[in-house]
């Protein structure tokens, strides 16, 4: 059986004071046995994160990182820095990142092989623009991201990757692909990762999805056969709502 994995995206919000807080409400929770849970923090809050849910069973990611070791990169983080503070789980290749920072699916794959390499979960997004969906190119877009930022690794690397399908037009829109829409997608992708390193492989990785997931559409995006489960953005940043689609699963 798939893991079952919701995940928080703070992306740039909330300080320490709001940080702290945010996670005294979610401790607060019971979390189910069945969901992995994880939030995202800014970089400055990493540590105080990781330090406050020691105990509990909600993981910390990092929202990226830099694919050097060391260097002179400045303002960059790298794999060490995160796994220093008690973080073994990054989210790469956020739509955010590939359109305003110029991540290419070159960089996504270097950055890749350094999560592996230092021993790293890595969540990997990819998806379309509306123009490439409304032109009937979604999936040969995603073909294409998967292709050349992730498919170079090993099949045993697949234990270490967590895929994230996020429909570029329905992050903070308001819109949201329809439950129809993701699980094409998703049994889409389910279907290339089989091709390319088995059925095992396919069956065992976990496919979120991202895209305005909301308390009030999460359980039946979630009662899809091959959607197991969100990358969550606004909603995460709410106690209530975020623990509300961690407990959306049938």
């Amino acid at each position: 059986m798939r893991k079952q994995i919701v995940a928080g995206n703070w992306k740039m919000n909330n300080g320490l004071d709001k940080t702290m807080e945010l996670l005294s409400g979610l401790k607060t929770q019971v979390i189910p046995e069945d969901v992995a849970v994880i939030v995202a923090p800014a970089f400055t809050n990493l540590y105080n994160a990781f330090e406050s849910l020691r105990t509990y069973p909600i993981a910390v990611a990092a929202q990226n990182m830099h694919q050097a070791t060391s260097g002179a990169f400045t303002g960059e983080v790298s794999a060490t820095m995160l796994k220093s503070v008690g973080v073994t789980t990054v989210i790469l290749g956020h739509s955010e990142r590939r359109a305003m920072f110029w991540e290419t699916n070159e960089i996504l794959a270097a950055k890749v092989d350094t999560a592996l390499e230092n021993d790293m979960t890595a969540i990997f997004c990819f998806g379309e623009e509306l123009e490439e969906r409304k032109n009937d190119n979604h999936f040969n877009i995603v073909k294409e991201q998967l292709q050349e930022g992730l498919f170079h690794i090993k099949a045993a690397n697949w234990d270490s990757i967590v895929l994230a399908y996020e429909p570029v037009w329905a992050i903070g829109t308001g819109e949201t692909a329809s439950p129809e829409q993701a699980q094409e997608m998703h049994k889409f992708v389910r279907n290339l990762v089989s091709d390319a390193f088995g059925n095992d492989v396919a069956e065992k990785v976990s496919i979120l999805y991202g895209g305005s997931v909301k308390p009030g559409n999460a359980a039946e995006i979630f009662s899809k056969e091959d959607v197991d489960g969100g990358l969550i953005g606004g909603a995460a940043l709410k106690a209530d709502d975020f623990m509300a689609i961690v407990n959306a699963f049938a």
